[in-house]
């Protein structure tokens, strides 16, 4: 075994001690967070909600004996107090089960799975979705788009059948856990299909639990938009659920279906978010490595929504949710799905003998106007960057490109024309940038007499200092033409941006591309490359193409920056590594970067027309000869800097 050998396995155990390591400390900064909160639920003789919070620190260290210790300590205070509760009010023999004060209800025998009974089905729908209830649950049983397909021309469905888990989770007075999830509910009619035409139709699922106690989840779908009315109605229920409860927990779970071609692509923009009640939207960012993340949101909540790159399902509280919890898990080895989603919601519980929750689910698309139309800041599901990048997307680009798409149904033309009214816009900047090229290009003969007077690579110092004493004296900034180029960077990082995540791209072909939303392809490889792919994006060449030609023409020997030989690597190395990490981007984001760099060149070939460089040097030689300016702090810093190497400025003549 040779010594690299070796090495690698070294590093590799040491990887893996370390992963260990911080796995191990992030599982028992939960486990510990959880005990806290159960401890003080159990000192404040919060049983129900204790057990949970004991249960939930049991999932982080299995073998740790505390926390189903305290359950089964629970458990027993709980029975002793039914004990004596039911031995006040009952003198005769001790029945078989507890009994809820002043009823003869049994609480464990009010909520009673039915596994011989069939599920049934209810339809509803609009002229954006078609929706499906299963009576098992009360719950919505499958989500289509009708307006949408997958990319292999399939029905988009959002959720389906037992992928998805939705319902209520509480316990009765006896601490029995109840899922609503797996009782049977009854429609409260005997219609099959309900179609919401003129008007808004109405479902009811009720589960009864007996003596005029029941649950009832009813939905209204209007006939228009994505947005599901749900009201949970509450009837007697606190006769049912166990003390001291002023909560209830409604789970929601799904895996998250692969709806487009580039999974990739699709998953760095899959996760979970939530807005915090009158503030702002927070959840686990996109383009996440993590395989499990998990957030306890302890205060209120507005919303909770599981989004993909175009698509989203969330959950919406008329007023809010008192708490949240959310998970996300990977799913690497699921062809078919991308994440598993799941949270935890609080709704409130008064007491009351009726009580009803509002609140609504929106199942559609990830459109910025739509989503904006509910006043929710539910558009903050479209990810279009943040700080200035955000704000350049949401009132210049989206603004232009909704525009041209009022008069002009190709998207293709579209990203035409917004790309030549962004260079347009820009073009001052190109221009001053052009002119600073063109002036260290007619300086290049005397830079390159500096640089001949300083071979030795121990004189760079001196090489340096004496080539800014020219720039200075001909009135020229080495960073002219980098500065315009910056300035228009936040533009580029915005379009990075915005095509990856507009819907309106989504399956609209151009040229060879068949989605501008994901990647072109004019050749499958039989095999996959680590990074790039299993295939060849034709724009992305053209891109690359452009991009080298381009900067070839810019290039720092073309513009008399020639002591920096470095740049002459980067130049061509840079494209490279954006031609592989775009390969699986959308095909509109490098269709518009090549169009990008062909008006830019074309805009320097117009430009060249009417610059006389012979004029620019006249100048030049004009400036040598005005009076030195006072000198800048960062000259002086770098002169000060020469001068401790033993180098002194030459004197001017």
């Amino acid at each position: 075994m040779d010594r690299n050998t070796i090495i690698g396995i070294l590093l590799i155990a040491l990887i893996f001690i370390v992963y260990s390591y911080f796995n191990n400390s992030r599982l028992t900064k939960s486990y510990e967070r959880e005990i806290v909160v159960a401890d003080s639920l159990y000192e404040a003789e919060n049983y129900a909600e204790a057990i949970n919070a004991y249960r939930k620190a049991a999932s982080y260290k299995p073998r740790e004996t505390y926390p189903m210790s305290r359950v089964d300590e629970i458990n027993r205070i709980m029975g002793v107090e039914m004990a004596e509760e039911t031995d006040t009010i009952i003198e005769e023999e001790p029945p078989a089960e507890p009994v809820i004060s002043g009823t003869e209800i049994q609480s464990t025998t009010a909520f009673q799975e039915d596994p011989g009974r069939e599920n049934e089905f209810i339809v509803m729908e609009n002229e954006a979705v078609r929706l499906t209830f299963a009576t098992l649950g009360g719950r919505p049983y499958s989500a289509e788009l009708k307006q949408y397909m997958t990319h292999d021309t399939l029905p988009l469905i959002l959720f389906d059948g037992d992928s998805t888990i939705f319902g209520l989770q509480f316990f009765t007075l006896d601490n029995h856990p109840i899922e609503t999830n797996r009782l049977f509910f009854t429609p409260q009619s005997d219609a099959k299909y309900l179609l919401a035409d003129n008007e808004p139709v109405r479902l009811t699922m009720r589960y009864d639990a007996g003596d005029d106690r029941y649950i009832d989840f009813i939905y209204t779908l209007k006939p228009e938009g994505y947005l599901l009315d749900l009201d949970i109605k509450f009837s007697g229920i606190n006769k049912m659920i166990g003390r001291n409860i002023n909560s209830i927990d409604l789970a929601w779970e799904m895996f998250l279906p692969q709806q487009e071609k580039g999974r990739q692509n699709e998953d760095y923009y899959t996760a979970i978010k939530f807005k915090h009640y009158q503030d702002e939207v927070d959840g686990f960012r996109e383009r996440s490595n993590k395989d499990m993340e998990e957030l306890e949101v302890p205060t209120r909540v507005r919303w909770v929504a599981f989004k993909d790159q175009f698509f989203s399902s969330v959950i919406i509280a008329e007023e809010s949710f008192i708490n949240a919890w959310i998970q996300s898990v990977k799913t690497p080895d699921s062809e078919k799905y991308l994440r598993y989603f799941k949270t935890k919601v609080g709704i409130p519980i008064e007491g009351n003998d009726e009580e009803t929750y509002n609140m609504h689910m929106y199942l559609g698309p990830n459109h910025f106007r739509t989503l904006k139309t509910y006043g929710l800041e539910l558009e903050e599901l479209v990810f279009l960057g943040r700080n200035i990048i955000r704000w350049i997307n949401q009132y210049v680009i989206i603004s232009i490109f909704n525009w041209l798409n009022k008069y002009i149904g190709n998207y293709g033309i579209i990203i035409l024309l917004m790309t030549i009214i962004i260079k347009m816009v820009l073009f001052p900047l190109t221009y001053r940038s052009y002119i600073s090229q063109a002036k260290m290009r007619v300086l290049k003969p005397e830079v390159d007499k500096v640089t001949a007077k300083f071979p030795k690579k121990e004189d760079a110092m001196k090489k340096q200092q004496a080539t800014m004493d020219l720039y200075k004296r001909a009135g020229v900034s080495p960073l002219g033409g980098c500065l315009p180029m910056v300035l228009q960077m936040p533009i580029l990082f915005a379009m990075f941006r915005f095509f990856p995540t507009s819907i309106e791209l989504r399956q609209e072909s151009f040229l060879w591309a068949h989605d501008l939303s994901t990647y072109d392809s004019i050749l499958d490889l039989p095999f996959s490359i680590p990074m790039y792919g299993d295939h060849v994006s034709l724009f992305t060449l053209l891109m690359t193409v452009s991009t080298i030609i381009t900067m070839r023409i810019n290039s720092p020997t073309q513009t008399g920056s020639s002591q920096m030989p470095g740049m002459q690597g980067m130049m061509y190395i840079m494209p490279v590594m954006f031609m592989v990490f775009l390969n699986n981007f959308s095909a509109g984001l490098t269709y518009y970067y090549f169009l990008a760099n062909i008006i830019t060149f074309i805009q320097n070939l117009v430009t060249k027309q009417f610059v006389n460089e012979e004029e620019i040097l006249k100048k030049l030689e004009e400036n040598k000869k005005k009076p030195p300016k006072k000198k800048s702090g960062w000259q002086k810093r770098l002169e000060d800097a020469a001068k401790q190497r033993g180098y002194t400025p030459p004197k001017k003549k």
